[in-house]
């Protein structure tokens, strides 16, 4: 059974309650969030990526893989390679789902899915996090923090978000999400390579003769 619909692709949707002592970590929390925006900030990077998802009502548990392109600000390309095709590219403005195999592509608008750094966003603009959510330390080991992120705005499908961060090289690892509605998201990224990307990478032509749907 296919749950994965388009808008719960792209929607990274997040989290869990966890308790902790805000003063205790205020600090770590942001000499954290002060490495990951050095390291990530105005870059592009690609990664090999893994995807758990968790539907909660049906209790229903996919998984995916395959390799993500990142661009500041807002660009970036997610090829689905395994268990079937499938492309998720936005240049910030556009947003295009391709699925070669149903030859059929949808076409929306960027903002209105990744808005407050929905779908994986923040990763090709750092600043939304701190731009858009509450940031404290969930967890934390000798060589990496959990930072846990909480959506300031009341959005159902934007809860909280949980990246595991290396304390080395402020590299971001997983990302962990959980919306109103207790679905998961769990990506975990490897091979991750700061370099160089094309702005072409990031769009789409619409082949002759595929099927084209507009997102409402």
């Amino acid at each position: 059974m296919k749950f994965m619909n388009p808008f719960l692709i792209i929607a990274l949707v997040f989290c869990w309650a966890f308790p902790g002592n805000a003063a205790d970590t205020s600090g770590l929390a942001q000499t954290i969030l002060d490495g990951i925006e050095d390291r990530y900030a105005g870059k592009s990077f690609s990664a090999d990526f893994f995807q758990t998802s968790t539907l909660s009502a049906l209790d229903i548990k996919e998984t995916a893989s395959g390799r993500a392109l990142f661009s500041h600000p807002g660009k970036m390309k997610w090829q689905y390679l395994s268990p079937e095709r499938h492309d998720i590219i936005t240049n910030g403005t556009n947003l295009w789902i391709f699925r070669p195999e149903e030859n059929q592509v949808m076409r929306g608008n960027a903002a209105r899915f990744f808005q407050s750094g929905a779908g994986g966003a923040f990763l090709s603009d750092i600043s939304l996090i701190r731009k858009n959510y509450t940031v404290s330390v969930k967890n934390a080991a000798d060589e990496w923090v959990e930072l846990l992120l909480e959506d300031m705005s009341d959005n159902p499908d934007i809860q909280r978000i949980i990246i595991r961060v290396s304390r080395n090289r402020f590299l971001i690892s997983t990302v962990t999400t959980k919306n109103a509605f207790g679905d998961t998201t769990r990506f975990v990224f490897t091979d991750i390579r700061f370099r160089n990307i094309p702005d072409d990478r990031f769009e789409f032509t619409i082949p002759s003769g595929v099927n084209m749907l507009d997102m409402e």
